[in-house]
């Protein structure tokens, strides 16, 4: 079942978060329930053209999108906030599924959690962490056999997006 918002465990999500200009965030939010949404190309492309799409409000880094979760690593452009941020994620990529495929349940958990990097954390460490989620999780054998995620720092077309 998703996680209630007036839950001492959704409190704890938001408690301590800040928001600063140009500072760089891991985020991570899970699909309703867990349930495996973006198990499927199209669905998952989706979410795919969303994080693209918020290159004014946010600049990606690295995301993987996994069947029940999507990893996010951004920094922050201008005045806005990550809560704002993941708010334009989750909304408009909840709106395209819901117009263009037969769900019709909610799509995204509420909430989310997030964790500020530090400007001397090795990004690309970070990010080859984030990439391997599906590895780890046994659904591919190479990274690169896995079309749903992308780093800036990959330049010879191996990467999924």
């Amino acid at each position: 079942m998703g996680r209630n918002p007036r839950s001492p465990g959704y409190a704890a999500l938001r408690r301590g978060r800040v928001s600063l200009p140009d500072h760089f965030y891991l985020v991570t939010t899970a699909t309703h329930d867990r349930k495996p949404l973006f198990r499927t190309l199209g669905t998952g492309r989706i979410v795919v053209r969303e994080l693209q799409r918020l290159s004014p409000v946010a600049t990606t880094y690295c995301y993987v999108v996994m069947p029940d979760h999507l990893h996010w690593l951004l920094q922050l452009n201008g005045d806005t906030t990550l809560k704002d941020a993941v708010r334009g994620l989750k909304g408009r990529s909840a709106r395209t599924i819901t117009r263009t495929t037969s769900h019709t349940a909610p799509i995204w958990q509420p909430g989310f959690h997030d964790h500020g990097v530090r400007r001397d954390a090795d990004l690309r460490a970070m990010a080859r962490y984030v990439i391997a989620n599906p590895l780890r999780a046994g659904l591919v054998e190479r990274v690169g056999d896995y079309p749903l995620w992308d780093a800036v720092w990959v330049e010879d077309g191996t990467g999924g997006g």
